[in-house]
């Protein structure tokens, strides 16, 4: 079935999944965010999507937030049965062994900023406005922002955004490390492509294991976590990309390495 409220293509090895409910600024509704899961579990079993960019349509915002209208619906015990849902849609986000890529142009606020958090990595145009205002409709965040904004930003920054419910402007999401990087509107979606880009020109196992080597690492003591790095470590020196790495570094003149992924 199509689906109504994304678009999800992939070309040259960059996947983009566009949120596409203008008339609601992009916000998430129950449909929308089954829609996102299925193009999540599409990007993750295929070899020929490398990358992914994750925006929203317009210029206006990335994701508004939940759709008030169904929110206030909820019951107890609907609540909760959302909120893991949308946790497990996010987690895809999370822990894809693939590069993944939030372009924020514009709004992205409650739900909208919970999908960026869960990106490996987030541009925001110069006109976003990032936030979790849950608590102005008497709730909390509930795919994840409680946990992934203060480990991103830490404790009393995260709590402050969360506990006052006003949005970031976009240089200061930049400031306190929520996102990585401001651009201009019209440069946002050329600038992940070209960071998507650089990515994909490095060794593929290397870039998935250095993403399982952080994501993995975040949750451990330290101890594990640089065994883990070590371990990982050890196995890329078997690799075919390793040897042709190293050997492009060091022919006379030097070379671009062509990686295969094994």
């Amino acid at each position: 079935m199509t689906p109504r409220n994304i678009v999800y293509a992939v070309a040259d090895g960059i996947a983009r999944l566009t949120i596409q409910r203008p008339d609601k600024l992009n916000a998430l509704n129950r449909e929308t965010v089954g829609e996102i899961r299925v193009a999540l579990e599409a990007f993750g079993a295929d070899p020929a999507a490398r990358a992914l960019i994750l925006t929203g349509s317009g210029e206006k915002a990335f994701v508004a937030g939940a759709d008030i209208a169904e929110l206030a619906e909820q019951t107890p015990q609907g609540g909760k049965d959302y909120s893991l849902y949308g946790q497990g849609v996010l987690a895809l986000l999370e822990t894809s062994v693939k590069p993944t890529i939030a372009a924020i142009n514009g709004f992205a606020l409650g739900g909208g900023l919970e999908i960026a958090l869960a990106c490996h990595i987030r541009l925001a145009s110069e006109n976003a406005k990032l936030g979790l205002p849950e608590v102005t409709l008497g709730i909390i965040p509930g795919f994840g922002g409680t946990q992934r904004l203060p480990r991103l930003v830490g404790k009393g920054k995260a709590l402050e955004i969360i506990l006052s419910g006003e949005p970031v402007d976009a240089r200061e999401a930049h400031r306190i490390g929520l996102v990585n990087r401001v651009v201009p509107l019209a440069e946002l979606l050329p600038e992940a492509e070209k960071l998507a880009r650089t990515i994909l020109s490095r060794g593929p196992v290397a870039v998935r294991f250095a993403i399982e080597a952080v994501g993995r690492g975040l949750e451990m003591p330290a101890a594990e976590g640089h065994f883990l790095e070590a371990t990982l470590f050890g196995l890329l020196t078997t690799s075919e990309d390793m040897k042709e790495g190293t050997r492009a570094f060091l022919e006379k003149p030097r070379r671009s390495p062509t990686f295969k992924g094994r």
